[in-house]
Formats: structure tokens, sequence, C-alpha cells
């Protein structure tokens, strides 16, 4: 079954219909990617013009959600995780490491790792840090073109095309944006071409 979503963009929620069926309401937040921030997204980073990878927040659950596809340098597709589940994992390489609140967010973060099962090294680490605020706090993977992507609590670099530390940028609730080809409207300054 299709994910089925609508954007709710003057409101501060969007509504989908998940797997089960079932309405999700997905509220909009800040999203941290190291020492950078992301106000007001809908948890879609779209990476090199393809959205590669979705951050949803339950906090009715205390779960917080992943979906991401995962590449090679080649750019050649090697993995799917579809909220917390990975789906497709050709040659069995990741793995994933889930921790659901069970109270308190401040005291008990809800937090998702995918993993490198053979070196171990962390492909993705995100936590919850508040109600509000998601932080991507550790990354190392692949965009669809083979990009490297690399995320550090100190900055995000995409290959040799940008590194981006300390910024701040109005998502306006809409998309994370990195890499693109096209002038970003909301914030021409912050342009990741550079």
């Amino acid at each position: 079954m299709q994910e089925n979503c609508s954007s709710s963009f003057p409101g501060t929620l969007a509504g989908c219909t998940g797997l089960e069926g079932k309405s999700v309401r997905q509220r909009r937040f800040e999203l941290l990617i190291g020492s950078n921030v992301f106000r007001d997204t809908n948890g879609v980073v779209k990476i090199e013009e393809k959205e590669q990878l979705v951050v949803e927040w339950r906090p009715d659950e205390g779960l917080l959600l992943v979906t991401m596809d995962l590449y090679d340098e080649r750019g050649i597709h090697v993995a799917h995780l579809r909220r917390n589940v990975l789906v497709v994992n050709r040659t069995g390489q990741f793995g994933i490491e889930v921790h659901r609140s069970a109270g308190d967010i401040h005291a008990d973060p809800p937090w998702v790792r995918l993993f490198d099962i053979r070196s171990g090294l962390s492909m993705l680490d995100v936590q919850m840090i508040s109600e509000q605020r998601a932080h991507i706090r550790s990354g190392c993977f692949h965009s669809h073109r083979g990009t490297p992507v690399e995320i550090t609590p100190h900055y995000c670099r995409l290959g040799s095309q940008a590194t981006l530390f300390g910024e701040i940028i109005e998502a306006r609730g809409g998309m994370v944006v990195l890499g693109s080809e096209r002038s970003r409207p909301f914030s021409p300054s912050h342009d990741l071409r550079r």
C-alpha cells in the first residue's frame, strides 16, 4: 500500500495515511542536522533533488520513526529503511537500533541508530531532544548520485559541494533541501552549491 500524504502548509500538521491504513498526523518541527538548524520542517530531507530521508515523531507513542534510502558510492540502491524497519537490505550489511521514550522526553529521549554491521560504524544517529526538535547528530552515507554525505555534531558536508555549520534556515513547513541544483527561494543566501 502506498503512503498518501497531504500537506498542510498554513497549519501545523500534515495528514498521512500510513501502511496500516490509519491516519497519522505528522507534526512540523525543528530539525537539527549537525550544528545547523532547519526551522519549521515537515521532516523530509531532500538530497541532490531526491527525497532520501524522512523523520517522523509520534509523541503519543514516544516513538521516533526514520525512513531512508541507502546508496553505495556508485549511487546503487542498497537498502531501504521504512519507519525503523529494514525492508530492503540486499547484502545484510545494515542494522537498526531503536529506543522508545518511556515517559519524559528530556530524561529518556527516543532515538534511532542505523549502523553498518561489518564495521560497527554509525550510518545515521537521530534523537528527539524536545517535543518540537529532532537532532541528526551524526551520519555517514551516500546520496543517490553516490555523493558522500557526512554529518558530525559540528557540520553537514555534501561531497565537495558544500559544508554547512551553524546555519539557521527557515523551511516554512517544507522540506530540508541539501545539494539543490536550484536556489532555495526562502533563503537565497544559504545556497548549498557554494
